[in-house]
C-alpha cells in the first residue's frame, strides 16, 4: 500500500483569483435552461452567452479583460437561446453552436477577433423541428462533428456538409450529454431515460453496452476519464447530487459513487488527462471542487475547494494557452451573471525562473493525423503530442501560437476541383520542403479523390508557389506547426476605453515644444470628463482618418494583463508618427511658415461611443414630501386588482383607489385634504361588480372611467368639492361589451374618446360626446385580430395609432381611422404574466415591459416600424409583478415600478443603442401599491424638479418629487424644460377626430416669471472672458486662428512678461533687496564637507 503515501504532485495546486481589473466585466448573462456549460475556449477565443434570450455569444480573445460595452460585437447565432458551443480542437477559429431553433452552424471567428457583429454562419445543418442538446468535436480525427437532438444522434463532415451518421432509434428520451473516449473510437451518453450507453457510430448494431445510471430524470453529464473510466453527474431519486465512476469492464456497478447534497445546480464535470485533475463546478454554486482521480481506491481525491462567485457556467483553457513559466498546470474560466472570471490552477514550486517538467507532461497537439472520411472507413490514430516546455519552441517563453491558419470554407465552384491544404493548410518549419509524413499524404490523396465532385476552389499555381516561398505547406513538424509565427493572433480594433487611454496618452506624451498648440490646447490640468470630451470632438476634426488610434491598435479591451502591449507599443508609436498628419512646429523666433496641403476632415465621431453616453438626468433624485403633505389611514386597499390595472390613479386634484371587500368600490379623496383620514367610511363609488380597472379624464379632473367584470364602463362626476359620501349612482352607463372588460384607456388629444378591451377580444372606440344629446353612447370603431388576453393599450403621441400587447405574444399597431386590423405586427414578450407597451420618442420607438419564459421582468424596446426583432433588451430581476411604466416626454426618462415593489427603476430611451440606458434609480422606505404622475405643469421647475409623482403605499398616500442636482438653482435650468406639451387640455372634440381630423398640442415655456435662463448666463460669463491678444497664424487646413502658447520665449509675451516686470520694478522701487542676509556669512571650509 505503499502507492497510498507517495505525495501527488498536484496534491497543493491552488486556485489563483485575479483581480476584478484583470476579469472580462459589465456583461449580461441570463439563466439559461440547456444541458451545455454556457462558455467555451480555445486557444485563442472565448465564447458565452450573453443576454436574457441566449441567442447571441460574445466571442473575446482568451487574454481579454476588463469593461464591455454593451455595444460590443456579437455573434448573433441563432434566433433562440443557443444552448451549446465548442470550439474545434484543430482550429482556434472554428466554432459549432447549436440552439434551440434546431439549427447547428458552423462559425468561423477571424484572426483579429470580431471587429463588428457576425450573423453569417459557414454552413448550417438542421435536427428537423427538434431542440439542439450537445455539440462536440471530435477528439482525433478533423472536421468531424457529433451533435444530439432530442433522441437523435448525428455525426458530420463539416468539408462536404454531409451527415455520416445518424441514430435515432436506440435513445428513447432526450439525450442529456455526449463524450468521446481520448482516442476516438467510441462515445458515451446520458439520456434522460436514466440509461448510459457506449456507441460506437462504425460498428453494427451501435450500440456496445448501456447500463442503468442516475434514477432521475433531472440534468445529468458525462465525460471520460481515461481509456477504461467514465464519470457521470445527476441525481438520485431523492435529488441527491450524485457522482459515479464506472469502469468499462463492469459498466453495471459503478466503483466509485460520492453523494453531495441537495442542490439544484447540474454538476458539471470538466477533466484533465494530463493531470488526472477533476474539477465539480454546479449550476448556481458558489464552490468549485477539485478532485483528483486515481486508478485505485478512493479514486476520488479532494483537493482545495475555490469559493466565489455564483456560476452560471464553466469550461477549461486548452493547455497550449497555459503560462507554464508560473507553474499553472489548469485554468478555468468561470461565466456568473456579469463577469468572466479566470481562475488559474498553481502548483507552488520555490522559484518560477525555471520550467518544471515533472508537472508538464506532454500534451495533445493541435493538428490531427486523421480526417472524417477515413476515420468513418476505420481508421484510427491518435493525435501527436508536443511538449510545452519554452525552450523547444522557437518563441521562448512567449505562449504556444494558436493555429488559426485561413478560412475553412469556402463557396463551392463549379470549375475547379476541392483541395485539402487550401482549406485547412498548416504553416511548415522553416526550410522543410519536404513531406515527412507518408500517411498525411494518403490521407490528403484519399479526401481529394472523395471530394472531387463538390469541386470547391483550390489554389492556382501562383498562391501555390507563394505559401511555398512564406514556408506554409500541408505538412510539417507537429511542434512547428504550433508555433507558426503567421497564425499567432493580432488584435486590431480597439476598444472605447482603449481609445480614450490612447487619446490620454497622446496628449500627455506631446509636448507643447513640439506642437501647434493653437491647434488643440491641452492643458496638464485638464482632468475632468467634460474637458477630455471637448478635447476629442476638437481633436476629431482636426486630424484624418490615418491618425485615429484604431488603425494601430490592438484588441477589443480596456485592460489587458501585464506584458500584452510590450511587444506593440513601438510599433503603434512609429506606425503613429508615419501616419500623423503635417503640424506648424515653431523651431525659431520667426519660424518659417510652410505651405501645408488641404486636408479631407472626417465627420466628426460621436462622443458617446468613445467616452459613453452622459446623461444631463443620469443622478436623478428621488424625495419624498414632508409627513404634513401625506394623506395617512388610508384603509382596506384592494390587493386584487387584476394585472391589466394599474391599480391608482391621480390627477392633480384627487386621486382613485381601489378598496377591498364586495361591491368593487374605489375612494376618492382630495389631495388639498392632507392629514389623516378619520376612522369612519371613507367616501367611495359602489359600482355593484368587481372593478377591472379605472381612470381619469386627462381633460376634465372631475370625470373617472371605471370598467366592471359586467361589461359596463361607468362615468362618474365627482363634485368640484369632493366626495362627500358613498354613491352608487354615476352619471353615465354604457353597456360595452358582453363579457368582462380587460382595461380602458383615453385618447391623448381628443376629448370624449375612450378605447376599451374585452374578454371577447376586441377593442372598442367609443365617442363619450353622444352622451350630452342621448343617453347612450356609440361604438364608432372595432379592432379585431387578437387571438388571447390583451394585456395593454397605448395611444400614440400623435393620437393616429394604438399599440397592443398581447398574451398571445404578439405586439400590435393600429391605425383605427383606417383598419380595424393592425397595421404591423411583431414578436412581443413570450411571458405570460402580463406585459405593458408606451410609446417614446416622438411616437418613433415602443417600449415593451414583459417577462421572459423564466419569469424575469425585461424591458423590450422597438422601432415602431420594425416589431420583428427589438433593438435591445435589458433584463431587471424574477418578480411577478408587473412593471408599470411612465414616460416622460421632455426628458426620455421612463419610469418603472410594479405593486409590491420598493424600487423606482429610472431609465433614458434614446435613439441610439443601447437604446435603453439606465439611471439612478430611486429606493423607498418601504413597499409600494401603485404610483401615479402628475402632468408637467404641477412641477416645481424653481427646484428642478422634473416629474412629480404620487406614492400609493399600504396605509398612505405620499408626494413624490424628482429632482436633477444643479448649482445654479436659482436660475431656469432651460437645457432640462424645453417646451413642454400642453396634454391637459384638447386638441380636438371628438367628432373632428372620428371625422378623419389631426392636431398636435401646443407647446408652453415652463419657465417662472422673474428667473434667468441658466444658458443666457453662461454664454454672458463667456462673452466677459479677458482676451489674450496674440499674433493670428494659419494652420495646415488654411484657416487663420488665435495661438495659445505657453513657451516662454515666444516673442509678444517676452515682450509683455519684460514690459510688466519693469513696471513691477518701478512701482516697489527699493522694497526689493538685491541680497540677502546669508550672501554676506562665511560657510564651512571645503574640507569639513569631506568629514
Amino acid at each position: 500500500m505503499a502507492w497510498r503515501f507517495k505525495a501527488s504532485k498536484y496534491k497543493n495546486a491552488a486556485p489563483i483569483v485575479p483581480k476584478p481589473e484583470a476579469c472580462i466585466r459589465d456583461i449580461s448573462v441570463g439563466s439559461y435552461q440547456t444541458y451545455g456549460n454556457n462558455i467555451t475556449a480555445s486557444a485563442a477565443f472565448m465564447a458565452f452567452n450573453v443576454d436574457h434570450n441566449g441567442s447571441s455569444l460574445a466571442v473575446l480573445p482568451l487574454e481579454d479583460c476588463g469593461r464591455k460595452s454593451k455595444t460590443m460585437p456579437l455573434l448573433h447565432a441563432h434566433a433562440d437561446t443557443v444552448t451549446d458551443m465548442d470550439f474545434s480542437p484543430f482550429h482556434d477559429g472554428l466554432l459549432a453552436t447549436g440552439s434551440q431553433d434546431c439549427l447547428v452552424k458552423l462559425w468561423h471567428i477571424p484572426e483579429s477577433g470580431l471587429e463588428e457583429s457576425l450573423c453569417n454562419p459557414e454552413c448550417t445543418f438542421s435536427h428537423r423541428q427538434r431542440r439542439v442538446e450537445a455539440v462536440c468535436w471530435h477528439p482525433s480525427a478533423e472536421h468531424l462533428l457529433t451533435t444530439a437532438s432530442f433522441t437523435n444522434l448525428s455525426l458530420w463532415d463539416v468539408l462536404s456538409q454531409q451527415e455520416l451518421f445518424s441514430n435515432n432509434s436506440d435513445h428513447t428520451e432526450v439525450i442529456q450529454s455526449v463524450s468521446w473516449k481520448e482516442d476516438g473510437t467510441v462515445l458515451a451518453t446520458c439520456c434522460k431515460d436514466k440509461q448510459l450507453r457506449i456507441i460506437d457510430p462504425r460498428a453494427s448494431p451501435c450500440i456496445v453496452n448501456s447500463c442503468s445510471s442516475h434514477q432521475s430524470i433531472k440534468d445529468s453529464r458525462i465525460v471520460w476519464l481515461n481509456s477504461d473510466r467514465i464519470l457521470t453527474t445527476g441525481f438520485d431519486a431523492a435529488r441527491l447530487r450524485q457522482v459515479y465512476i464506472r469502469d468499462l469492464r463492469h459498466l453495471n456497478e459503478p466503483v466509485k459513487t460520492l453523494e453531495l447534497d441537495c442542490s439544484t445546480g447540474i454538476l458539471m464535470p470538466l477533466f484533465d488527462s494530463d493531470t488526472n485533475m477533476l474539477f465539480l463546478a454546479g449550476k448556481g454554486d458558489t464552490t468549485i471542487m477539485y478532485m483528483e482521480v486515481t486508478d485505485r481506491d478512493p479514486y476520488l481525491v479532494e483537493g482545495i475547494r475555490h469559493s466565489g462567485e455564483q456560476t452560471k457556467g464553466v469550461c477549461l483553457v486548452p493547455k497550449r494557452a497555459l503560462n507554464v513559466m508560473q507553474a499553472e498546470v489548469n485554468r478555468l474560466l468561470q461565466l456568473t451573471s456579469n463577469m468572466v472570471i479566470p481562475i488559474m490552477y498553481q502548483v507552488p514550486r520555490k522559484t518560477y525562473r525555471d520550467f518544471h517538467a515533472d508537472i508538464y507532461p506532454d500534451t495533445a497537439g493541435p493538428v490531427a493525423q486523421n480526417n472524417a472520411t477515413s476515420w468513418v472507413k476505420g481508421h484510427n490514430a491518435p493525435v501527436p503530442k508536443i511538449s510545452l516546455d519554452p525552450a523547444k519552441r522557437n518563441k521562448g517563453e512567449d505562449p504556444i501560437t494558436p493555429r488559426l491558419g485561413p478560412k475553412p470554407f469556402q463557396a463551392k465552384s463549379s470549375s475547379q476541383e476541392f483541395s485539402f491544404d487550401k482549406v485547412f493548410s498548416v504553416p511548415l518549419a522553416p526550410n522543410n520542403d519536404s513531406n515527412t509524413n507518408g500517411y498525411q499524404n494518403e490521407i490528403n490523396n484519399t479526401v481529394e479523390h472523395n471530394t472531387e465532385a463538390d469541386k470547391s476552389p483550390t489554389l492556382t499555381p501562383n498562391e501555390r508557389t507563394k505559401d511555398t516561398e512564406n514556408g506554409k505547406s500541408d505538412s510539417s513538424s507537429i511542434e512547428e506547426d504550433a508555433n507558426s509565427s503567421d497564425s499567432g493572433y493580432k488584435p486590431k480594433t480597439p476598444s472605447t476605453a482603449e481609445r480614450r487611454k490612447v487619446f490620454e496618452t497622446k496628449v500627455k506624451d506631446e509636448s507643447p515644444e513640439n506642437e501647434d498648440v493653437g491647434n488643440f490646447e491641452r492643458g496638464t490640468n485638464r482632468n475632468s470628463i467634460a474637458e477630455r470630451r471637448r478635447l476629442y470632438e476638437s481633436r476629431s476634426v482636426s486630424v484624418t482618418d490615418g491618425n485615429l488610434a484604431e488603425k494601430a491598435m490592438g484588441s477589443p479591451t480596456m485592460l489587458r494583463r501585464r506584458d500584452s502591449f510590450k511587444a506593440k507599443s513601438e510599433v503603434i508609436k512609429e506606425d503613429e508618427t508615419k501616419k500623423s498628419i503635417p503640424m506648424l512646429r515653431q523651431q525659431s523666433m520667426d519660424p518659417k511658415l510652410e505651405k501645408v496641403e488641404p486636408v479631407v476632415t472626417p465627420a466628426s465621431k460621436r462622443t458617446s461611443t468613445v467616452f459613453g453616453r452622459v446623461s444631463k438626468f443620469r443622478h436623478l433624485k428621488g424625495t419624498p414630501g414632508h409627513k404634513s403633505t401625506h394623506i395617512e389611514n388610508v384603509r382596506n386597499i384592494s390587493r386584487q386588482i387584476s394585472g391589466e390595472c394599474d391599480g391608482f390613479h391621480a390627477n392633480p386634484d384627487r386621486v382613485a383607489v381601489p378598496l377591498s371587500g364586495p361591491g368593487g368600490k374605489i375612494a376618492v379623496l382630495e389631495l388639498k385634504k392632507t392629514g389623516r383620514l378619520p376612522d369612519g367610511v371613507m367616501p367611495a363609488l359602489v359600482h355593484g361588480a368587481a372593478v377591472m380597472d379605472f381612470q381619469w379624464d386627462p381633460f376634465d379632473n372631475q370625470r373617472l372611467a371605471v370598467a366592471c367584470d359586467d361589461g359596463i364602463i361607468r362615468l362618474w362626476e365627482i363634485p368640484e368639492s369632493g366626495l362627500a359620501e358613498p354613491t352608487n349612482e354615476p352619471k353615465h352607463i354604457i353597456e360595452a361589451h358582453t363579457d368582462k372588460i380587460y382595461l380602458i384607456k383615453f385618447h391623448p388629444l381628443a376629448s370624449n374618446v375612450l378605447a376599451s378591451a374585452s374578454y371577447d377580444m376586441t377593442v372598442k372606440i367609443w365617442d363619450l360626446s353622444l352622451l350630452s344629446s342621448t343617453e347612450t353612447a356609440i361604438a364608432k370603431i372595432t379592432l379585431t385580430g387578437h387571438t388571447d388576453q390583451i394585456f395593454s393599450l397605448a395611444w400614440s403621441p400623435c393620437g393616429q395609432y394604438l399599440a397592443s400587447a398581447c398574451k398571445d405574444g404578439k405586439l400590435r399597431i393600429y391605425k383605427p381611422r383606417s383598419s380595424d386590423v393592425p397595421v404591423k405586427e411583431g414578436k412581443g414578450p413570450v411571458g405570460t404574466r402580463g406585459a405593458r407597451v408606451v410609446w417614446a420618442l416622438e411616437g418613433r420607438y415602443l417600449v415593451v415591459m414583459g417577462f421572459d419564459k423564466v419569469s424575469e421582468r425585461q424591458i423590450y424596446v422597438f422601432k415602431a416600424d420594425n416589431l420583428n426583432t427589438p433593438l435591445n433588451t435589458v433584463g431587471l430581476d424574477v418578480s411577478p409583478a408587473i412593471l408599470m411604466p411612465y414616460y416622460d416626454e421632455d426628458s426620455s426618462t421612463l419610469f418603472l415600478t410594479g405593486r409590491g415593489d420598493s424600487t423606482i427603476y429610472a431609465f433614458e430611451v434614446t435613439e441610439e443603442a443601447p437604446y435603453c440606458c439606465p439611471l439612478s434609480h430611486h429606493r423607498c422606505s418601504s413597499l409600494h401599491q401603485g404610483l401615479s404622475f402628475l402632468p408637467k405643469n404641477k412641477c416645481d421647475v424653481a427646484s428642478v424638479e422634473f416629474a412629480s409623482a404620487l406614492r400609493l403605499t399600504n396605509n398612505t398616500i405620499e408626494p413624490l418629487s424628482f429632482t436633477v442636482p444643479r448649482i445654479k438653482s436659482e436660475l431656469f435650468q432651460d437645457d432640462l424644460f424645453p417646451p413642454t406639451k400642453v396634454i391637459w387640455k384638447p386638441t380636438l372634440s371628438a367628432s373632428e377626430w372620428f371625422n378623419g381630423g389631426n392636431k398636435q398640442p401646443s407647446r408652453m415655456s415652463l419657465k417662472p416669471p422673474g428667473m434667468d435662463n441658466l444658458t443666457e448666463n453662461q454664454s454672458q460669463s463667456a462673452v466677459t472672458l479677458p482676451q489674450i491678444p496674440t499674433k493670428p497664424s494659419p494652420t495646415p487646413f488654411g484657416i487663420t486662428t488665435q495661438p495659445f502658447s505657453r513657451l516662454g520665449w515666444n516673442p509678444d509675451i517676452k515682450a509683455k512678461q519684460e514690459e510688466i516686470q519693469k513696471t513691477m520694478s518701478h512701482f516697489v522701487g527699493d522694497v526689493i533687496q538685491c541680497s540677502l542676509e546669508q550672501d554676506h556669512m562665511e560657510g564651512v571650509e571645503e574640507h569639513e564637507w569631506d568629514e
